[in-house]
Protein backbone atom coordinates (compact mmCIF):
# COMPACT_ATOMS: atom_id res chain seq x y z
CA UNK A 1 0.00 0.00 0.00
CA UNK A 2 2.84 2.38 0.79
CA UNK A 3 4.21 2.31 -2.77
CA UNK A 4 0.89 3.11 -4.41
CA UNK A 5 0.18 5.91 -1.93
CA UNK A 6 3.58 7.41 -2.77
CA UNK A 7 2.88 6.95 -6.49
CA UNK A 8 -0.48 8.71 -6.20
CA UNK A 9 0.98 11.71 -4.37
CA UNK A 10 3.98 11.84 -6.73
CA UNK A 11 1.60 12.02 -9.72
CA UNK A 12 -0.61 14.73 -8.18
CA UNK A 13 2.25 16.85 -6.82
CA UNK A 14 4.42 16.32 -9.91
CA UNK A 15 1.73 17.53 -12.31
CA UNK A 16 0.91 20.43 -10.00
CA UNK A 17 4.57 21.45 -9.83
CA UNK A 18 4.96 21.39 -13.61
CA UNK A 19 1.81 23.45 -14.03
CA UNK A 20 3.01 26.04 -11.48
CA UNK A 21 6.19 26.49 -13.50
CA UNK A 22 4.14 27.33 -16.60
CA UNK A 23 1.13 29.27 -15.32
CA UNK A 24 0.93 32.97 -16.12
CA UNK A 25 -0.74 34.59 -13.13
CA UNK A 26 -3.24 37.38 -13.98
CA UNK A 27 -2.17 40.98 -13.29
CA UNK A 28 -5.45 41.79 -11.57
CA UNK A 29 -7.10 39.20 -9.32
CA UNK A 30 -10.80 38.91 -10.16
CA UNK A 31 -13.24 36.04 -10.02
CA UNK A 32 -13.05 35.55 -13.78
CA UNK A 33 -9.26 35.73 -13.91
CA UNK A 34 -9.05 33.07 -11.17
CA UNK A 35 -11.63 31.06 -13.06
CA UNK A 36 -9.42 30.98 -16.15
CA UNK A 37 -6.45 29.77 -14.11
CA UNK A 38 -8.47 27.05 -12.37
CA UNK A 39 -10.00 25.79 -15.62
CA UNK A 40 -6.50 25.28 -17.00
CA UNK A 41 -5.17 23.67 -13.79
CA UNK A 42 -8.07 21.23 -13.44
CA UNK A 43 -7.85 20.41 -17.15
CA UNK A 44 -4.15 19.54 -16.98
CA UNK A 45 -4.59 17.54 -13.77
CA UNK A 46 -7.68 15.70 -15.00
CA UNK A 47 -6.09 14.59 -18.26
CA UNK A 48 -2.88 13.61 -16.47
CA UNK A 49 -4.47 11.28 -13.93
CA UNK A 50 -6.93 9.82 -16.45
CA UNK A 51 -4.10 9.11 -18.91
CA UNK A 52 -2.10 7.21 -16.28
CA UNK A 53 -5.24 5.33 -15.18
CA UNK A 54 -5.87 4.36 -18.82
CA UNK A 55 -2.30 3.09 -19.16
CA UNK A 56 -2.62 1.00 -15.97
CA UNK A 57 -5.70 -0.65 -17.49
CA UNK A 58 -3.30 -2.51 -19.83
CA UNK A 59 -2.03 -4.54 -16.84
CA UNK A 60 1.69 -3.80 -17.48
CA UNK A 61 3.64 -6.56 -15.75
CA UNK A 62 6.88 -4.57 -15.66
CA UNK A 63 5.29 -2.21 -13.11
CA UNK A 64 4.42 -5.00 -10.67
CA UNK A 65 7.78 -4.97 -8.81
CA UNK A 66 7.49 -1.19 -8.41
CA UNK A 67 3.89 -1.06 -7.20
CA UNK A 68 3.83 -4.41 -5.40
CA UNK A 69 1.73 -6.47 -7.78
CA UNK A 70 -1.18 -6.12 -10.19
CA UNK A 71 -3.63 -5.96 -7.29
CA UNK A 72 -1.85 -2.81 -6.06
CA UNK A 73 -1.69 -1.48 -9.63
CA UNK A 74 -5.46 -1.87 -9.92
CA UNK A 75 -5.95 -0.10 -6.60
CA UNK A 76 -3.87 2.82 -7.93
CA UNK A 77 -5.95 2.69 -11.15
CA UNK A 78 -9.09 2.99 -9.03
CA UNK A 79 -7.73 5.89 -6.96
CA UNK A 80 -6.65 7.72 -10.10
CA UNK A 81 -10.10 7.15 -11.59
CA UNK A 82 -11.74 8.63 -8.49
CA UNK A 83 -9.29 11.54 -8.53
CA UNK A 84 -10.00 12.07 -12.23
CA UNK A 85 -13.75 12.10 -11.56
CA UNK A 86 -13.42 14.66 -8.75
CA UNK A 87 -11.06 16.88 -10.75
CA UNK A 88 -13.29 16.66 -13.84
CA UNK A 89 -16.32 17.74 -11.81
CA UNK A 90 -14.30 20.71 -10.53
CA UNK A 91 -13.24 21.53 -14.10
CA UNK A 92 -16.87 21.35 -15.28
CA UNK A 93 -18.07 23.57 -12.41
CA UNK A 94 -15.40 26.19 -13.06
CA UNK A 95 -16.23 26.16 -16.77
CA UNK A 96 -20.04 26.14 -16.53
CA UNK A 97 -20.79 27.62 -13.11
CA UNK A 98 -19.88 31.25 -13.87
CA UNK A 99 -22.03 31.17 -17.02
CA UNK A 100 -25.01 30.01 -14.96
CA UNK A 101 -24.33 32.67 -12.35
CA UNK A 102 -24.26 35.38 -15.04
CA UNK A 103 -27.57 34.07 -16.38
CA UNK A 104 -29.08 34.15 -12.87
CA UNK A 105 -27.88 37.74 -12.37
CA UNK A 106 -25.45 36.81 -9.60
CA UNK A 107 -22.37 37.81 -11.59
CA UNK A 108 -21.68 40.46 -14.18
CA UNK A 109 -20.02 39.30 -17.34
CA UNK A 110 -16.59 40.96 -17.69
CA UNK A 111 -16.01 43.33 -20.55
CA UNK A 112 -13.99 41.75 -23.33
CA UNK A 113 -10.94 43.63 -24.53
CA UNK A 114 -10.56 44.52 -28.19
CA UNK A 115 -9.73 41.54 -30.39
CA UNK A 116 -6.28 41.73 -32.01
CA UNK A 117 -6.43 42.70 -35.65
CA UNK A 118 -5.53 39.91 -38.07
CA UNK A 119 -3.51 40.78 -41.14
CA UNK A 120 -4.88 38.42 -43.77
CA UNK A 121 -1.82 38.97 -45.95
CA UNK A 122 0.71 38.28 -43.20
CA UNK A 123 2.70 35.05 -43.39
CA UNK A 124 2.06 33.05 -40.22
CA UNK A 125 4.66 30.88 -38.56
CA UNK A 126 3.85 27.19 -38.08
CA UNK A 127 3.13 27.87 -34.41
CA UNK A 128 0.75 30.70 -35.22
CA UNK A 129 -0.93 28.58 -37.89
CA UNK A 130 -1.58 25.74 -35.42
CA UNK A 131 -2.78 28.18 -32.78
CA UNK A 132 -5.24 29.73 -35.21
CA UNK A 133 -6.47 26.27 -36.23
CA UNK A 134 -7.00 25.35 -32.56
CA UNK A 135 -8.85 28.62 -31.98
CA UNK A 136 -11.27 27.79 -34.79
CA UNK A 137 -12.06 24.40 -33.18
CA UNK A 138 -12.70 25.71 -29.63
CA UNK A 139 -16.49 25.67 -29.83
CA UNK A 140 -16.64 22.12 -31.15
CA UNK A 141 -14.04 20.92 -28.61
CA UNK A 142 -16.00 22.45 -25.73
CA UNK A 143 -19.23 20.83 -26.89
CA UNK A 144 -17.95 17.27 -27.42
CA UNK A 145 -15.81 17.49 -24.28
CA UNK A 146 -18.86 18.34 -22.17
CA UNK A 147 -20.78 15.31 -23.42
CA UNK A 148 -17.74 13.05 -23.03
CA UNK A 149 -17.46 14.25 -19.42
CA UNK A 150 -21.09 13.31 -18.74
CA UNK A 151 -20.57 9.84 -20.22
CA UNK A 152 -17.30 9.22 -18.37
CA UNK A 153 -18.75 10.41 -15.06
CA UNK A 154 -21.72 8.03 -15.33
CA UNK A 155 -19.47 5.09 -16.24
CA UNK A 156 -17.04 5.83 -13.40
CA UNK A 157 -19.86 6.04 -10.87
CA UNK A 158 -21.28 2.71 -12.11
CA UNK A 159 -17.83 1.15 -11.68
CA UNK A 160 -17.81 2.20 -8.01
CA UNK A 161 -21.24 0.70 -7.27
CA UNK A 162 -20.58 -2.82 -5.97
CA UNK A 163 -24.17 -3.89 -6.65
CA UNK A 164 -23.63 -3.28 -10.37
CA UNK A 165 -23.03 -6.80 -11.81
CA UNK A 166 -19.41 -7.59 -12.67
CA UNK A 167 -20.14 -8.75 -16.23
CA UNK A 168 -21.93 -5.46 -16.96
CA UNK A 169 -19.13 -3.54 -15.27
CA UNK A 170 -16.54 -5.31 -17.45
CA UNK A 171 -18.42 -4.37 -20.62
CA UNK A 172 -19.41 -0.79 -19.79
CA UNK A 173 -16.05 0.10 -18.25
CA UNK A 174 -14.43 -0.30 -21.66
CA UNK A 175 -16.59 2.52 -22.99
CA UNK A 176 -14.64 4.95 -20.82
CA UNK A 177 -11.89 4.55 -23.43
CA UNK A 178 -14.17 6.17 -26.04
CA UNK A 179 -14.95 9.10 -23.72
CA UNK A 180 -11.23 9.42 -22.94
CA UNK A 181 -10.31 9.70 -26.63
CA UNK A 182 -12.85 12.52 -27.04
CA UNK A 183 -11.42 14.26 -23.97
CA UNK A 184 -7.92 14.02 -25.48
CA UNK A 185 -9.18 16.02 -28.45
CA UNK A 186 -10.93 18.45 -26.06
CA UNK A 187 -7.74 18.99 -24.04
CA UNK A 188 -5.44 19.27 -27.07
CA UNK A 189 -7.52 22.16 -28.45
CA UNK A 190 -8.29 23.97 -25.18
CA UNK A 191 -5.10 23.69 -23.11
CA UNK A 192 -3.30 27.03 -22.91
CA UNK A 193 -1.28 27.03 -26.13
CA UNK A 194 1.88 28.31 -24.44
CA UNK A 195 1.97 25.14 -22.28
CA UNK A 196 2.93 23.01 -25.27
CA UNK A 197 6.38 24.63 -25.42
CA UNK A 198 7.04 23.99 -21.71
CA UNK A 199 7.66 20.89 -19.52
CA UNK A 200 4.03 20.68 -18.39
CA UNK A 201 2.95 20.48 -22.02
CA UNK A 202 5.59 17.92 -22.94
CA UNK A 203 4.59 15.65 -20.03
CA UNK A 204 0.87 16.13 -20.74
CA UNK A 205 1.43 15.26 -24.40
CA UNK A 206 3.41 12.10 -23.52
CA UNK A 207 0.75 11.01 -21.05
CA UNK A 208 -2.05 11.58 -23.56
CA UNK A 209 -0.17 9.67 -26.26
CA UNK A 210 0.31 6.73 -23.87
CA UNK A 211 -3.33 6.99 -22.83
CA UNK A 212 -4.52 7.12 -26.43
CA UNK A 213 -2.57 4.00 -27.39
CA UNK A 214 -3.90 2.28 -24.26
CA UNK A 215 -7.49 3.28 -25.03
CA UNK A 216 -7.25 1.89 -28.56
CA UNK A 217 -5.84 -1.41 -27.25
CA UNK A 218 -8.66 -1.59 -24.69
CA UNK A 219 -11.29 -1.07 -27.38
CA UNK A 220 -9.66 -3.71 -29.60
CA UNK A 221 -9.73 -6.22 -26.72
CA UNK A 222 -5.95 -6.52 -26.65
CA UNK A 223 -5.43 -6.07 -22.90
CA UNK A 224 -3.25 -8.96 -21.73
CA UNK A 225 -3.45 -10.63 -25.15
CA UNK A 226 0.24 -11.58 -25.18
CA UNK A 227 -0.16 -13.37 -21.84
CA UNK A 228 -3.14 -15.55 -22.80
CA UNK A 229 -2.93 -19.31 -23.22
CA UNK A 230 -5.75 -21.61 -24.30
CA UNK A 231 -6.63 -24.81 -22.51
CA UNK A 232 -9.44 -27.13 -21.52
CA UNK A 233 -11.06 -28.20 -18.27
CA UNK A 234 -9.47 -31.45 -17.11
CA UNK A 235 -11.38 -32.09 -13.86
CA UNK A 236 -14.08 -30.57 -11.65
CA UNK A 237 -14.73 -31.26 -7.96
CA UNK A 238 -17.52 -29.47 -6.10
CA UNK A 239 -17.74 -29.33 -2.31
CA UNK A 240 -21.41 -28.56 -1.81
CA UNK A 241 -21.32 -27.85 1.93
CA UNK A 242 -18.74 -25.08 1.50
CA UNK A 243 -19.92 -24.10 -2.00
CA UNK A 244 -16.33 -24.47 -3.19
CA UNK A 245 -15.37 -25.61 -6.68
CA UNK A 246 -11.99 -27.04 -7.67
CA UNK A 247 -11.29 -26.60 -11.38
CA UNK A 248 -8.26 -28.24 -12.98
CA UNK A 249 -7.28 -26.89 -16.40
CA UNK A 250 -4.80 -28.40 -18.82
CA UNK A 251 -3.02 -25.59 -20.64
CA UNK A 252 -1.68 -25.57 -24.16
CA UNK A 253 1.96 -24.73 -24.77
CA UNK A 254 2.94 -21.15 -24.00
CA UNK A 255 2.31 -20.79 -20.28
CA UNK A 256 5.53 -19.32 -18.77
CA UNK A 257 5.03 -20.97 -15.38
CA UNK A 258 4.02 -19.26 -12.17
CA UNK A 259 4.97 -18.83 -8.55
CA UNK A 260 2.73 -19.87 -5.70
CA UNK A 261 0.51 -16.98 -4.65
CA UNK A 262 0.07 -15.52 -8.12
CA UNK A 263 -3.28 -15.26 -9.88
CA UNK A 264 -4.66 -15.34 -13.41
CA UNK A 265 -7.67 -14.13 -15.36
CA UNK A 266 -9.76 -17.04 -16.58
CA UNK A 267 -12.30 -16.84 -19.41
CA UNK A 268 -14.79 -19.68 -19.13
CA UNK A 269 -17.40 -17.90 -21.27
CA UNK A 270 -16.91 -15.10 -23.80
CA UNK A 271 -20.21 -13.53 -22.69
CA UNK A 272 -18.90 -13.19 -19.14
CA UNK A 273 -15.32 -12.28 -19.99
CA UNK A 274 -12.28 -12.80 -17.80
CA UNK A 275 -12.48 -13.13 -14.03
CA UNK A 276 -9.49 -13.20 -11.65
CA UNK A 277 -8.76 -16.38 -9.68
CA UNK A 278 -5.83 -17.21 -7.41
CA UNK A 279 -3.81 -20.18 -8.64
CA UNK A 280 -3.97 -23.09 -6.17
CA UNK A 281 -1.27 -25.34 -7.61
CA UNK A 282 2.43 -25.43 -8.32
CA UNK A 283 3.63 -25.62 -11.92
CA UNK A 284 4.81 -28.76 -13.66
CA UNK A 285 5.68 -28.13 -17.35
CA UNK A 286 5.30 -31.86 -18.07
CA UNK A 287 1.64 -32.07 -17.01
CA UNK A 288 0.79 -28.40 -17.79
CA UNK A 289 -2.12 -28.58 -15.32
CA UNK A 290 -3.24 -25.61 -13.24
CA UNK A 291 -5.77 -25.63 -10.39
CA UNK A 292 -8.21 -22.88 -9.41
CA UNK A 293 -10.39 -22.98 -6.30
CA UNK A 294 -13.44 -20.73 -6.33
CA UNK A 295 -16.15 -20.08 -3.75
CA UNK A 296 -19.73 -19.03 -4.55
CA UNK A 297 -19.56 -15.38 -3.50
CA UNK A 298 -21.63 -13.76 -6.26
CA UNK A 299 -23.78 -14.31 -9.32
CA UNK A 300 -20.92 -15.54 -11.49
CA UNK A 301 -19.19 -17.93 -9.08
CA UNK A 302 -22.52 -19.34 -7.91
CA UNK A 303 -23.29 -20.46 -11.47
CA UNK A 304 -19.91 -22.05 -12.22
CA UNK A 305 -20.66 -25.55 -10.82
CA UNK A 306 -23.68 -25.87 -13.13
CA UNK A 307 -22.14 -24.29 -16.21
CA UNK A 308 -18.63 -25.78 -16.36
CA UNK A 309 -17.98 -29.13 -17.97
CA UNK A 310 -14.93 -31.33 -18.43
CA UNK A 311 -13.22 -30.77 -21.82
CA UNK A 312 -14.78 -27.29 -22.22
CA UNK A 313 -12.39 -24.79 -23.83
CA UNK A 314 -11.06 -21.96 -21.65
CA UNK A 315 -8.51 -19.17 -21.83
CA UNK A 316 -6.08 -18.27 -19.03
CA UNK A 317 -4.20 -14.96 -18.85
CA UNK A 318 -1.27 -14.37 -16.54
CA UNK A 319 0.40 -14.95 -14.23
CA UNK A 320 0.10 -11.77 -12.20
CA UNK A 321 0.77 -10.70 -8.63
CA UNK A 322 3.61 -10.39 -6.12
CA UNK A 323 2.08 -12.35 -3.23
CA UNK A 324 4.93 -14.83 -3.64
CA UNK A 325 6.30 -15.33 -0.09
CA UNK A 326 9.71 -13.85 -0.91
CA UNK A 327 11.47 -12.29 2.09
CA UNK A 328 14.52 -12.71 4.32
CA UNK A 329 12.65 -13.30 7.60
CA UNK A 330 13.47 -16.56 9.41
CA UNK A 331 9.79 -17.17 10.22
CA UNK A 332 6.53 -16.64 8.37
CA UNK A 333 2.96 -16.45 9.64
CA UNK A 334 0.27 -17.22 7.10
CA UNK A 335 -3.39 -16.34 7.55
CA UNK A 336 -5.89 -17.63 5.02
CA UNK A 337 -9.55 -16.75 5.58
CA UNK A 338 -12.24 -18.47 3.55
CA UNK A 339 -11.25 -18.77 -0.11
CA UNK A 340 -8.13 -16.79 0.86
CA UNK A 341 -6.52 -20.14 1.73
CA UNK A 342 -5.88 -20.70 -2.00
CA UNK A 343 -2.40 -19.12 -2.38
CA UNK A 344 -1.17 -20.99 0.69
CA UNK A 345 -2.29 -24.32 -0.79
CA UNK A 346 -0.24 -23.54 -3.90
CA UNK A 347 2.80 -22.58 -1.81
CA UNK A 348 2.61 -25.75 0.29
CA UNK A 349 2.52 -27.90 -2.84
CA UNK A 350 5.50 -25.98 -4.22
CA UNK A 351 7.45 -26.40 -0.96
CA UNK A 352 6.66 -30.11 -0.73
CA UNK A 353 8.30 -30.64 -4.13
CA UNK A 354 11.27 -28.31 -3.62
CA UNK A 355 12.00 -29.14 0.04
CA UNK A 356 14.37 -26.17 0.13
CA UNK A 357 12.65 -23.64 2.41
CA UNK A 358 13.99 -23.84 5.95
CA UNK A 359 11.72 -21.15 7.41
CA UNK A 360 9.53 -21.91 10.39
CA UNK A 361 5.99 -21.40 9.09
CA UNK A 362 2.64 -21.37 10.87
CA UNK A 363 -0.59 -21.37 8.88
CA UNK A 364 -3.90 -20.21 10.34
CA UNK A 365 -6.84 -21.41 8.26
CA UNK A 366 -10.00 -19.49 9.19
CA UNK A 367 -13.03 -21.25 7.77
CA UNK A 368 -16.48 -22.68 8.38
CA UNK A 369 -16.31 -26.35 9.31
CA UNK A 370 -14.69 -27.89 6.20
CA UNK A 371 -15.84 -31.19 4.80
CA UNK A 372 -13.56 -34.13 5.67
CA UNK A 373 -12.09 -34.41 2.17
CA UNK A 374 -10.96 -30.78 2.04
CA UNK A 375 -9.58 -30.90 5.57
CA UNK A 376 -7.60 -34.07 4.82
CA UNK A 377 -6.11 -32.44 1.70
CA UNK A 378 -5.12 -29.35 3.66
CA UNK A 379 -3.57 -31.36 6.50
CA UNK A 380 -1.69 -33.57 4.03
CA UNK A 381 -0.30 -30.51 2.22
CA UNK A 382 0.81 -28.97 5.54
CA UNK A 383 2.58 -32.20 6.61
CA UNK A 384 4.31 -32.56 3.25
CA UNK A 385 5.58 -28.96 3.46
CA UNK A 386 6.51 -29.23 7.17
CA UNK A 387 4.16 -26.42 8.14
CA UNK A 388 2.35 -26.03 11.46
CA UNK A 389 -1.39 -25.80 10.76
CA UNK A 390 -4.02 -24.20 13.02
CA UNK A 391 -7.64 -24.63 11.97
CA UNK A 392 -9.84 -21.77 13.22
CA UNK A 393 -13.44 -22.85 12.67
CA UNK A 394 -16.20 -20.23 12.64
CA UNK A 395 -18.69 -20.63 15.48
CA UNK A 396 -16.52 -23.17 17.27
CA UNK A 397 -13.23 -21.42 17.98
CA UNK A 398 -12.43 -17.94 19.22
CA UNK A 399 -11.88 -15.38 16.50
CA UNK A 400 -8.33 -15.03 15.29
CA UNK A 401 -6.98 -11.69 16.51
CA UNK A 402 -3.58 -10.07 16.54
CA UNK A 403 -3.38 -10.74 20.27
CA UNK A 404 -4.03 -14.44 19.75
CA UNK A 405 -1.35 -14.62 17.02
CA UNK A 406 1.15 -12.94 19.35
CA UNK A 407 0.28 -15.36 22.14
CA UNK A 408 0.56 -18.53 20.05
CA UNK A 409 3.80 -17.50 18.28
CA UNK A 410 6.33 -15.99 20.75
CA UNK A 411 8.78 -15.24 17.90
CA UNK A 412 6.21 -13.22 15.93
CA UNK A 413 8.36 -10.05 15.88
CA UNK A 414 10.96 -11.82 13.72
CA UNK A 415 8.30 -13.07 11.30
CA UNK A 416 6.70 -11.78 8.15
CA UNK A 417 2.93 -12.05 7.96
CA UNK A 418 1.15 -13.08 4.76
CA UNK A 419 -2.61 -12.52 4.76
CA UNK A 420 -5.25 -13.36 2.17
CA UNK A 421 -8.92 -12.93 3.00
CA UNK A 422 -11.51 -10.27 3.77
CA UNK A 423 -9.93 -6.79 3.68
CA UNK A 424 -11.33 -5.65 7.03
CA UNK A 425 -9.98 -8.77 8.77
CA UNK A 426 -6.53 -8.14 7.33
CA UNK A 427 -6.57 -4.48 8.29
CA UNK A 428 -7.50 -5.41 11.87
CA UNK A 429 -4.62 -7.90 12.14
CA UNK A 430 -2.16 -5.46 10.59
CA UNK A 431 -3.20 -2.64 12.92
CA UNK A 432 -2.70 -4.81 16.02
CA UNK A 433 0.63 -6.31 14.96
CA UNK A 434 2.20 -3.08 13.72
CA UNK A 435 0.96 -1.21 16.79
CA UNK A 436 2.83 -3.76 18.90
CA UNK A 437 6.10 -3.56 16.99
CA UNK A 438 5.86 -5.46 13.70
CA UNK A 439 7.53 -3.58 10.85
CA UNK A 440 4.90 -2.29 8.39
CA UNK A 441 6.75 -3.80 5.43
CA UNK A 442 6.62 -7.24 7.09
CA UNK A 443 2.84 -7.46 6.64
CA UNK A 444 1.78 -8.58 3.17
CA UNK A 445 -1.87 -8.45 2.11
CA UNK A 446 -3.38 -9.34 -1.23
CA UNK A 447 -5.80 -6.59 -2.37
CA UNK A 448 -7.78 -9.04 -4.45
CA UNK A 449 -10.39 -6.60 -5.67
CA UNK A 450 -10.43 -5.70 -9.35
CA UNK A 451 -12.94 -2.83 -9.14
Amino acid sequence: MKNIKLALWAILLGLTGLWLLAVAWPESVTFFSIRGVMVQYSGVMGMGVMSIAMFLALRPRWLEPVLGGLDKSYRLHKWLGIAGLIISVMHWLWAKGPKWMVGWGLLERPQRGPRPEVDSEAVLSWSETIQQLFREQRGFAESVGEWAFYAAAILMILALIKAFPYHWFAKTHQWIAVAYLVLVFHATILVEFSYWSQPVGWVTALLMIAGTVSAVLVLLGRVGASHRVKGSIEALEYHKELRVLETTIKLDNGWPGHQAGQFAFVNFDDKEGRHPFTIASDWNPETRSILFISKALGDYTELLPDHLHVKSAVSVEGPYGRFTFDDANPRQIWVGAGIGITPFIARMKEMALARSDNKAITLFCCTPEPDPALRQKLEADARAANIQLHMVVDGRDDLLTGERVRTLIPEWLSASVWFCGPAAFGQSLQADLTRNGLAAQAFHQELFNMR
